[in-house]
């Protein structure tokens, strides 16, 4: 397989790779500043790093006092700029650096951007500190209202100004804006309207001091300015050699894309260090095109990308041997790796589930929930939620009808788990055998399997699943109830699920909006924080080692059951091709690149899974374009009829909902021939069709 195809190349798929750096500072020597820039601009380089962001002032130091004003001290500033220039000319890196310029008789403190040796332009820093340790009006003028000037500066003329952006010219949705440190701080932040002139890349080159609890203040405005801006966020403060008179500093280096971290520095520490990670600008350009709050914000700000200069350059030839993806890629979307914030999430999605059906049964005033428990994941997490919603309604269990109904396939394990579990919460459990019904039904079909024929088609397997689905709505009529829908959201996605009266169809899906993969982890969770009796839990560990399957075919020869991911794929996948396409839209030659490097390296720690546990499988990219292949046709194909039609569900995951009242709308009767012809054209002709 050769990787030089475009389907491989980072940039062509929409990334660009970004870097903080942290450089071993000086109490004012711009010399060597601008020796310790140039060797991490070099080191950039040789990592194939597009934007290099240093710290505040690293030219010129940031902690001198009143030697900013000094006329010789000044002059060696651009003596070092010009000295960077012309060693970082044949450096591939854009480049911003930060110095203190002068302009028609004021200091301005600029961050300078640098690009094959020529000075793109400088951006002077909107809002000066004057408070508590922070006196940067004794030497610098504010540069808010400085647009469309120019200046002159070691050896260079270049553009000046608060309403620059740099764009590359080989890379549409690369744009980079530069704020400076208290400009971050600042309630109207001016990267807000750089973004929404267009910048996909927020930089702020910063020398904020550290104090206790700082670094958490900068990570939340990070991650809250790049979630609001709808952007990637670059943030560089400065770290050890400046000097301490007053203050100390800690080198924190962070690059946060839409609110997820992709890189951190190592904080105090006294060497020179640099994180990088490749930002997705494609996705960002994408997100803002679904949503139109960014543009209303734009239309309000008086359309500030008419009010901005962009300044083009070039990136040039990226380098094939350096074109790995260098950012961490989770292979569950919708399942943190974080087990705090797993453990949160799971409490929340819980929770809302709980609440959801609380209020359909107080506005219903149903005497009764009847639900069907087949042994499976699905139908015991939907019973978990169905308990503790009358636990918080303050009614009995035995108000819970569940009912196991066997048919031709089922297992007798799945069975008696079906029956333990409904034991151990306390419900009111009976067994209705439907094969008798299913016999008849098949009789009066003239079904080949009624003569005695082993013929398990699609008619055999929607008998069954459809008689199950109407007693349980007989039942719930009978008993003054309603029927508790047991289907995911990943069985929609899919359409794996018998439309009308079948497992599609349910007075109240409570599982509608949680994923197969996040369902597992839900389960793991209501047994670790005792949701259930002690009793109950050693028959969910049971629950959750049994595979997947809607066990409506016999066992096979070789003694098999039938597998639900034998016939339409491994979830795992599915689930990261559903986020991705139901959230963010991307398109599926990216979702393939994105499952391509999440799975196909079970060794390497960029691409960490939820809990090793799970155990660790591996896709290759035609393993992983057959399963697309499946996840475009059943999406955007025939299963969207039964989405249309589906009941009332609350949406759990910030993944999204399917429901046509909420996140998602599509016509039944459409067509996965765009997205299936977008992904052959992308793949190298040996994956195509």
């Amino acid at each position: 397989m050769s990787e030089n195809h475009p389907f491989f190349s980072r940039r062509a798929q929409g990334f660009v790779r970004v870097g903080a750096c942290t450089p071993i500072a000086t109490a004012g020597d711009p010399q060597q500043n601008a020796e310790a820039a140039i060797a991490l601009a070099r080191d950039a380089d040789a990592s194939g790093i597009d934007l290099l962001v240093y710290p505040e002032l690293n030219i010129s130091s940031y902690a001198i006092d009143d030697l900013h004003l000094q006329g010789g001290y000044l002059a060696e500033v651009e003596i070092a700029i010009r000295r960077i220039c012309e060693e970082t000319a044949a450096l591939a890196p854009v480049m911003l650096m930060g110095a203190a310029l002068r302009h028609t008789g004021r200091l301005y403190n600029c961050a300078i951007a640098i690009h094959r040796g020529r000075i793109l332009g400088a951006v002077p820093k909107t809002f000066l500190p004057n408070y508590r340790e922070f006196y940067e009006k004794r030497w610098f003028a504010p540069g808010a209202g400085l647009t469309g000037l120019t200046m002159r500066a070691a050896g260079q003329e270049f553009p000046f100004g608060t309403d620059l952006l740099f764009a590359a010219d080989d890379m549409e949705d690369f744009v980079i804006h530069a704020e400076i440190c208290e400009d971050f701080w600042a309630p109207t932040q001016p990267s807000t309207m750089g973004a929404l002139a267009g910048a996909t890349v927020l930089c702020n080159l910063s020398a904020s001091n550290i104090v206790i609890g700082k670094s958490r203040d900068r990570k939340a405005l990070c991650a809250a300015q790049a979630v609001r801006t709808i952007s990637a966020y670059v943030f560089s403060a400065a770290g050890p050699g400046e000097s301490t008179n007053d203050m100390a500093w800690d080198g924190q280096g962070l690059i946060y894309e839409l609110g997820d971290l992709l890189a951190e520095s190592e904080r105090f520490e006294w060497q020179a260090e640099t994180v990088h990670a490749d930002v997705d600008v494609a996705r960002v350009r994408q997100e803002r095109l679904r949503v139109p709050t960014f543009n209303d914000a734009a239309v309000q700000a008086g359309h500030p990308e008419t009010r901005f200069r962009r300044i083009g350059f070039s990136l040039g030839e990226a380098d094939a041997t350096r074109d790995d993806l260098h950012r961490p890629v989770r292979r569950f979307p919708f399942v943190p790796n974080n087990p705090a914030k797993l453990d949160e999430d799971c409490y929340e999605a819980f929770n809302i589930q709980v609440e959801g059906l609380a209020k359909r049964l107080r506005a219903t005033g149903a005497k009764t929930l009847v639900i069907g428990i087949s042994g499976g994941l699905d139908s015991t997490h939907a019973l978990i939620v169905a308990a503790k919603a009358m636990d918080k309604l303050g009614r009995p269990r035995t108000d819970i009808h569940g009912f196991t109904m066997p048919g031709f396939a089922t297992g007798d394990s799945t069975k008696s788990n079906a029956w333990a579990l409904m034991r151990a919460v306390g419900i009111t459990a009976e067994e209705i055998d439907i094969r008798p019904a299913a016999q008849q039904m098949l009789s009066d079909m003239d079904h080949p399997f009624a003569g005695g024929e082993p013929v398990y088609d699609t008619a055999f397997e929607n008998v069954q699943a459809g008689l199950r689905t109407d007693y349980l709505f007989r039942l719930a009529g009978q008993r003054g109830g309603f029927v508790l829908g047991t289907g995911d959201l990943s069985e929609l996605a899919l359409g794996w699920c018998t439309y009308g009266v079948g497992d599609q169809m349910s007075h109240y899906g409570v599982n509608s909006g949680v994923p197969k993969t996040l369902i597992q982890y839900l389960i793991r969770w209501a047994a670790r924080t005792d949701q259930l009796e002690p009793e109950a839990d050693r028959i969910l560990e049971a629950i959750l080692d049994t595979e997947i399957s809607p066990e409506l075919v016999p066992v096979g020869e070789d003694g098999r059951m039938q597998s639900t991911e034998d016939r339409i794929g491994p979830y795992a996948l599915h689930d990261f091709f559903l986020f991705w396409t139901l959230r963010y839209g991307l398109s599926p030659s990216k979702i393939a690149f994105r499952a391509w490097h999440a799975w196909r390296d079970v060794e390497s720690g960029l691409w960490p899974i939820a809990f090793p546990e799970e155990g660790r499988p591996q896709y290759d990219l035609p393993t992983v374009a057959k399963w697309l292949r499946v996840f475009l046709e059943r999406y955007f194909g025939f299963a969207q009829f039964k989405r249309t039609a589906m009941p009332n569900g609350p949406k759990i995951s910030h993944g999204g909902s399917l429901s046509p009242r909420g996140d998602w709308r599509a016509p039944s009767d459409g067509t996965a021939r765009p997205w299936l012809d977008e992904l052959d054209r992308a793949l190298p002709e040996a994956f195509r069709r």
